[in-house]
């Protein structure tokens, strides 16, 4: 017989009580995470209804100033227009760019054999022009190296 055996049954109790307040202890936490995240949301939904119904009382105060001048049906038009544009650049300001070029600045995106036939369409030099191979004997990923003009000199052995 073991000398603490009698003790063993106090650790394993002690143990599952201290997993038991542990896991209690979690669940309070995440619970009062949740109910904060909860109203948040609450709030961010509220000020973009708020913001929503603020955009249209202002495209309402563009439409009546331009009606005092044009007809009413006009006023309209010009008023959906201009948020038709915001709406548009807005979208191209929350698109994320490609490398920095894009179709806005007249290159086609695609690698360099699209860059090199967008710019023989119009007959100029490709933008931004094809970096040459690196010397040293390694070539950048994706490349193919030059094919010599004539096939190498081997020396046969005679058999």
């Amino acid at each position: 017989m073991k000398p603490l055996a009698h003790l063993e049954h106090l650790d394993k109790h002690l143990v599952d009580e201290l997993a038991q307040v542990a896991r209690e202890s979690v669940r309070e936490e995440l619970r009062e995470q949740t109910r904060k995240q909860r109203r948040k949301a609450a709030l961010y939904a509220a000020s973009g209804a708020l913001a929503l119904y603020a955009g249209a009382a202002l495209a309402l105060a563009v439409g009546l100033t331009l009606a005092l001048a044009l007809p009413d049906w006009a006023a309209a038009l010009i008023t959906a227009v201009i948020l038709g544009a915001l709406a548009y650049v807005l979208r191209g300001m929350a698109r994320p760019s490609r490398s920095g070029r894009g179709h806005a600045a007249g290159v086609a995106t695609g690698g360099d054999d699209a860059r090199r036939t967008a710019a023989g369409a119009v007959g100029g030099m490709p933008y931004p022009p094809v970096p040459p191979a690196p010397s040293g004997g390694t070539a950048a990923p994706g490349t193919v190296p030059p094919r010599p003009a004539a096939a190498p000199d081997v020396p046969h052995r005679g058999v």
